[in-house]
C-alpha cells in the first residue's frame, strides 16, 4: 500500500488505511491513529485493542459533496423512494419464478425459459461498476432516475412480450435497469445519513428484501392464477411512478464545484466489463446444464472471458477516470470486504436455491410450506442487521463481522447433522439462525466500508461490493449445482434401485408422481436427494470459511472510517462528527 494510503501503527505492526490524498483527511498524527483535527470524537476505543479514539476528517475538497438532504423530515420521502426502488428490483425475481408454468404455456420456450432469470441476472451484475462510478462522476439522482426509467420501460416491454426470445430480451432491459436500481440505492442510503444513523436505513432496506422474499411468490402466484402473468410486469408501474415522483420531487444534490477538466466516462472500459462479464456469467450459468462443463461452449467461453479481462485490465490501466479503478483493490479494507461478500454470495445459494428443493422432495412439504421454511431467514436477518451497531460501535465492523459468519459456519456445519426425514422446524431453526448471523455479518461491512471513502468514491466502492456479491451468488450457482448433480448421479448410478432408472430424470419423476415407482425408488430417490443438499451446505460452510480468512488475513484491525463535514446532514452534524466504530 502507498504512503497515502495508509499509515503503520507501531504497536500492533497493522497498516491501516487512511484515505486516498484526493479525500483528505490522512492520519498522521500518532501511533493512537487519532485523526487530524478531530478532537470530538473522544470517548472510548470502539475497537477494544488500544487503537484510534477518533476518525480520520475529509476536508471537504472537490471530492466531497454536500448530504442530498439537509433536515430529517426532507429524508422520509427520499427513503420512501428508496425503499420502493429496492422493492422493485429486490421482489422482481421471485414473483416472476411463481409465473413460469403459464408464461412457458402461453409463449413456448421451454427449454430456455431459464434465462428469464440468467438475463436479468447478468446485465445487473455487469452494470453494477457501470453505474458506480456514472453516479460519482455525475451525481446519483440522474442515475438513480435513468434506472427507473429503464426498469419501467423493460417491464412495458415484458408485458408485451410475444415470444419467449422477446421476453428474454426484455428482462434483458429490465436488468440494465435493475443494477442502476441496486447499486445507487445503496449509495445513496449511505449519502443521507452519517455513520451513526447508517443502521437504521441499512435494516429498512434489509426489511425490504425479507417482505419481498415472501410477498413476491404469493403475489405472482395470485396474479398468474386469477388474472395473468403479464400483470406481473404492469404491477411495476405505479410503485415505480412513486419511486420516481418522489425521487424527482424531495432529491436534492446540491450543486457541487465545477470540476476543471469536462468529465470523461470510461466507454471503452465499460464496454470490456460488460463483455467480460457477459462471456463469465454465460459460461457459469449455462455450464452443466445447456452442455457439459468440458464441452467445446463451455472451454471456448472461459477461455474468451479470461482473454477479454486481460483486456480489461489494459484498458482500465491506460483510462484517465477507470469503471473499475485500481484503488478499489489495493486498498486492504475494501479489498477485504469484497472478497468476503463474494464468499457470502457463494454461500447463499445453498439455502436460496437447495432449501426449497429440500423441503419438498425430503420433508414432504408443499410449495407454499417450503417457501416459509427458508422465509424464517429473512425474518430474523434485519431484526440483527437493526441491533449490529450496539456490537460494532463496541468491538469494531471487522469483529463484529467475524462473530457473525463465525455463527453461519456453525450453523451451515450443522445442516447436514439433521435426521433424515427430520421435522420441518429443524431446517427452519437453522435458517432463523442463518439469518441472524448473516445480518450481523453484512451490514456491517457495508456500513464500514462506504465509511472509508468520500463522497467522490462511495458510488464506485459500493458497486464493487454488490458486483463481487452478485458474481458470488453466481459461480455458486454453478459450482453447488454442479455437486448437487455429481452427488444424485453417483447415488442413482452406483446404487440402483428395481424399477428406478438410473438417471437424473428419475429424480423428477419419482418425486413428482411417487406413485408410479416402488416405496423402496421413491424412499432411494429421497435419501439421494438428502445427501446432495447435504453435501451442498458443506460447500457453503466452505465459502463461510473463505470469507472468514479474507477479514482475517486482508481487513486490517481497524476500519479507517472518513467523517467529511460536507458529507453530514446540517441536523446530525454533530452526531456524524463525534464518529462510530472504525
Amino acid at each position: 500500500m502507498s504512503g497515502t494510503d495508509g499509515e503503520s501503527d507501531a504497536n500492533t505492526g497493522d497498516t491501516e488505511a487512511g484515505g486516498t490524498g484526493r479525500d483528505g483527511g490522512t492520519s498522521r498524527d500518532g501511533r493512537d491513529g487519532t485523526g487530524r483535527g478531530d478532537g470530538s470524537s473522544g470517548g472510548t476505543d470502539p475497537n477494544g485493542d488500544g487503537g484510534s479514539r477518533g476518525t480520520v476528517r475529509g476536508r471537504g475538497d472537490e471530492t466531497a459533496a454536500p448530504a442530498a438532504v439537509t433536515t430529517p423530515r426532507g429524508r422520509r420521502p427520499v427513503v420512501a423512494a428508496l425503499m420502493l426502488g429496492m422493492a422493485l428490483a429486490a421482489i422482481d425475481g421471485t414473483i416472476v419464478s411463481t409465473a413460469v408454468p403459464q408464461i412457458v404455456g402461453d409463449l413456448g420456450g421451454l427449454t430456455v425459459f431459464s434465462w428469464l432469470f440468467s438475463g436479468y441476472l447478468l446485465a445487473v451484475t455487469v452494470t453494477l461498476p457501470l453505474y458506480g462510478k456514472l453516479s460519482d462522476t455525475f451525481g446519483r439522482k440522474p442515475v438513480l432516475i435513468a434506472g427507473i426509467i429503464l426498469f419501467l420501460v423493460g417491464s412495458v416491454l415484458c408485458a408485451a412480450a410475444w415470444n419467449m426470445a422477446a421476453l428474454i430480451a426484455f428482462r434483458i432491459v429490465q436488468g440494465l435497469g435493475g443494477g442502476a436500481l441496486q447499486g445507487t440505492v445503496q449509495t445513496i442510503a449511505a449519502d443521507l445519513y452519517p455513520l451513526k444513523e447508517r443502521p437504521r436505513i441499512q435494516a429498512k432496506l434489509s426489511t425490504v428484501w425479507a417482505t419481498s422474499a415472501v410477498a413476491g411468490p404469493v403475489v405472482g402466484g395470485l396474479l398468474a392464477g386469477y388474472a395473468d402473468w403479464r400483470w406481473i410486469f404492469l404491477i411495476n408501474l405505479p410503485v415505480g411512478a412513486v419511486a420516481l415522483w418522489l425521487v424527482v420531487r424531495h432529491l436534492h444534490e446540491p450543486s457541487r464545484p465545477r470540476p476543471a477538466a469536462r468529465p470523461r466516462v470510461d466507454w471503452a472500459g465499460a464496454l470490456a466489463v460488460f463483455a467480460t462479464g457477459t462471456l463469465l456469467l454465460t459460461a457459469l450459468v449455462q455450464g452443466g446444464v445447456a452442455w457439459p462443463w468440458l464441452s467445446a461452449p463451455s472451454l471456448g467461453l472461459f477461455g474468451a472471458s479470461a482473454a477479454l479481462a486481460a483486456l480489461t485490465v489494459v484498458i482500465e490501466r491506460r483510462a484517465a477516470e477507470p469503471i473499475i479503478p485500481g484503488w478499489v483493490w489495493r486498498r486492504r479494507t475494501i479489498a477485504s470486504v469484497n472478497l468476503a461478500l463474494g464468499a457470502m454470495g457463494l454461500l447463499m445459494v445453498a439455502p436460496t436455491v437447495f432449501l426449497p428443493t429440500y423441503a419438498q422432495s425430503v420433508l414432504g412439504l408443499g410449495p407454499i410450506a417450503a417457501g416459509f421454511v427458508l422465509s424464517v431467514m429473512t425474518l430474523s436477518w434485519p431484526v440483527s442487521a437493526a441491533l449490529s451497531d450496539r456490537v460494532y460501535n463496541r468491538i469494531g465492523f471487522r469483529r463484529t463481522a467475524m462473530i457473525g459468519m463465525s455463527a453461519a459456519l456453525l450453523v451451515l456445519l450443522a445442516f447436514p447433522l439433521l435426521p433424515y426425514p427430520g421435522e420441518p422446524w429443524h431446517p427452519a431453526l437453522l435458517m432463523l439462525l442463518l439469518g441472524a448471523a448473516l445480518g450481523l455479518f453484512q451490514l456491517p461491512l457495508i456500513v464500514g466500508v462506504q465509511s472509508t471513502v468520500g463522497w467522490a468514491e462511495r458510488g464506485t466502492t459500493t458497486a464493487s461490493v454488490l458486483f463481487c456479491r452478485q458474481v458470488g451468488q453466481s459461480i455458486g450457482a454453478a459450482l453447488f449445482g454442479a455437486v448437487a448433480n455429481g452427488v444424485l448421479a453417483a447415488r442413482l448410478l452406483d446404487a440402483p434401485v428395481d424399477g428406478l432408472p438410473g438417471d437424473l430424470d428419475a429424480v423428477t419423476r419419482a418425486l413428482e408422481d411417487p406413485g408410479a415407482f416402488s416405496a423402496a425408488a421413491t424412499d432411494h430417490v429421497r435419501r439421494a436427494v438428502d445427501a446432495a443438499v447435504d453435501y451442498v451446505y458443506v460447500g457453503a460452510a466452505g465459502a463461510a470459511a473463505l470469507a472468514l480468512l479474507a477479514l482475517i488475513i486482508l481487513a486490517p484491525r481497524r476500519f479507517p472510517v472518513i467523517t467529511e463535514v460536507a458529507d453530514v446532514p446540517e441536523t446530525a452534524g454533530a452526531q456524524g462528527r463525534q464518529g462510530a466504530a472504525s
